[in-house]
């Protein structure tokens, strides 16, 4: 076989390795092929400190950084490659997180940003709350 061919019976893996955006998708980072695509095309998505598109081959050794909401960043390097999906415990195997963990001021911002997500004040009702809320009130409006 020749050295860049495709393996018989895979649909994206090669002996180079595997697509990004489904190697994300494979290793539970993201929970659908689509929104590992998303991501890529977003730039939300390096390896090896570049900006990578959702085809790009990955590796075992590759390092991966994505950037997650509220500019937390995960770090994380490849240690295997899938093509297919597999228990999610074995699916933590393919990566090594080496994401350091929060400082306190980090964790403080979340949790308030947590209380204030929380104290928001809820939508106004809409027409089936607005019936209900006449019925209840007696009026027939």
């Amino acid at each position: 076989m020749a050295p860049n061919a495709k393996k018989p019976g895979t649909g994206a893996e090669t002996e180079e390795g595997t697509r990004l955006d489904l190697w994300l998708d494979v290793a539970c980072l993201f929970k659908t092929r689509s929104e590992a695509q998303r991501a890529c095309r977003g730039g939300k998505v390096n390896v090896n400190g570049r900006a990578a598109r959702p085809n790009r081959l990955v590796r075992p050794g590759d390092e991966i950084t994505v950037t997650r909401a509220g500019g937390r960043r995960q770090q994380l390097v490849v240690r295997g490659t899938a093509d297919r999906h597999v228990p999610r415990a074995d699916a933590r195997a393919l990566y090594e997180d080496r994401t350091p963990p929060p400082t306190p001021e980090e964790l403080e911002i979340r949790q308030f940003e947590r209380a204030f997500r929380a104290a928001t004040p809820p939508s106004a009702p809409d027409r089936r709350d607005r019936r209900l809320l006449r019925r209840l009130k007696g009026r027939s409006d």
